[in-house]
């Protein structure tokens, strides 16, 4: 399927039932809609708005979806994938690593960010390493792998 065909995929995951596993919420939740999900695979949606906070000091008078930001998107994706195929459980994911990051081209405000997620190994000990594209339309305009571990959300400080 090339990417912007997701942008018409049936909705899986809500906005709702991904706040139900991640701990992010406003205006650090970037993950509007999850449309796939396979065992090693998922796809998410973000659509990038004007009214995000970010862009009244990140480039005003031309607006960028800061890349940095991209990557959490992608994580975040890769996050509801992690949580899922761990189970009940009170977990969060932390970035650990990322490699082989470019950014190819600037996202803008009325964008919709395609973002598709693939395990690159098994999980094994609550490590998940995934390859991340992020898409406008069937442009990609980032890319990375990116490493995450899982803790149990009582173990944390």
């Amino acid at each position: 399927m090339n990417p912007s065909e997701y942008l018409h995929a049936k909705t899986i995951m809500d906005v709702n039932a991904i706040m139900a596993k991640l701990p992010h919420r406003f205006p650090f939740l970037m993950v509007d809609k999850i449309v796939e999900v396979q065992d090693d695979r998922i796809v998410g949606i973000k659509q990038v708005s004007i009214n995000e906070g970010f862009f009244q000091g990140h480039f005003p008078n031309n607006p960028v979806f800061p890349g940095v930001l991209q990557l959490e998107a992608m994580g975040q994706v890769g996050g509801v994938l992690a949580l899922l195929k761990m189970g009940e459980g009170d977990w969060n994911t932390y970035f650990v690593k990322i490699d082989n990051c470019k950014f190819k081209d600037k996202v803008v405000p009325g964008d919709s960010m395609i973002m598709v997620l693939e395990l690159m190994e098994p999980i094994r000990r609550g490590i998940v390493k995934m390859k991340g594209n992020c898409f406008v339309g069937d442009k990609l305009v980032s890319e990375g792998e990116l490493t995450a571990i899982k803790i149990f959300h009582s173990c944390r400080n």
